[in-house]
């Protein structure tokens, strides 16, 4: 059973009106999950638009992510506090560990205590980390058990399919959040995805994220047009055959996006 809903809102990277016009016409549309991040410096726009929208809190999945600054014992707790305060709730529905960041010397153990520490105070129903390698989510694992670590947020795109840390998760049973499914947009013009869209009479984005559907993970697609989000939320309904996954499995290219050289670990 998948704690983290499969299809959320990604606010990465939008500010101001635009991600509360974001926020507030995919609830229009049917979304019930919405992922920000301290660093994405949004988190009182998103609460904003939940606030003002006509879905209740309770209907909605907020997702929001500690970011390095806070990582500091004496912080995690305070920052999230704040984090609620601007996001206008009593608790988030899951809060994560933005970036393992080994080259500044972050203690896995510690930082996975601290967060643990907030789920039981009642911030946070969920807790779990974003962008750990198998080492790293083995340390998570080994300092507070699987069972209270709900996702691994990590890249993953049919050019980057990342399948070692996949079949580690899926072993652990830990929930996987795609993000950047479409890679930038550079899957969108990709003659395999083209085809298979052409069959399902549908578009090569939708196709992308049926993809990281059918392999179980959870995804959170960001767009500011309405057709866009109501399009991103109807690839739930595209079935691809088996020889189409096998089709995408070869498009792997290890096209990574997002690689900041201070906070990545070293990719399995």
């Amino acid at each position: 059973m998948n704690i983290i809903p499969q299809f959320g809102l990604g606010t990465f990277r939008l500010s101001g009106q635009t991600v509360i016009d974001s926020v507030r016409t995919a609830l229009e549309v049917g979304y019930r999950a919405v992922d920000t991040a301290q660093i994405y410096a949004n988190e009182a726009e998103v609460g904003q638009a939940i606030a003002e929208s006509l879905v209740n809190r309770n209907e909605v999945f907020i997702t929001t992510k500690i970011w390095i600054d806070n990582y500091a014992p004496d912080k995690l707790i305070p920052s999230l506090k704040e984090s609620l305060h601007k996001l206008r709730t009593d608790a988030v529905n899951l809060t994560l560990i933005h970036w393992p960041a080994p080259k500044l010397g972050i203690a896995i153990p510690e930082l996975m205590q601290n967060l643990l520490e907030a789920k039981q105070q009642g911030l946070t129903e969920h807790i779990g980390v974003s962008n750990f390698n198998i080492e790293l989510t083995q340390q998570a694992i080994e300092s507070i058990g699987m069972e209270h670590i709900a996702t691994n947020q990590i890249e993953l795109s049919p050019y980057l399919q990342n399948q070692r840390l996949v079949d580690f998760l899926q072993t652990q049973h830990i929930d996987i959040t795609s993000y950047m499914t479409l890679a930038y947009g550079k899957v969108l013009h990709d003659p395999v995805l083209q085809k298979i869209a052409v069959q399902h009479q549908a578009s090569s984005a939708q196709i992308a994220l049926a993809w990281a559907l059918q392999k179980g993970f959870a995804v959170i697609p960001s767009s500011t047009k309405r057709e866009h989000l109501i399009a991103n939320l109807e690839a739930q309904e595209i079935r691809l055959s088996t020889d189409e996954m096998a089709a995408i499995a070869k498009l792997e290219r290890n096209g990574r996006e997002v690689n900041p050289e201070q906070l990545a670990p070293l990719w399995d």
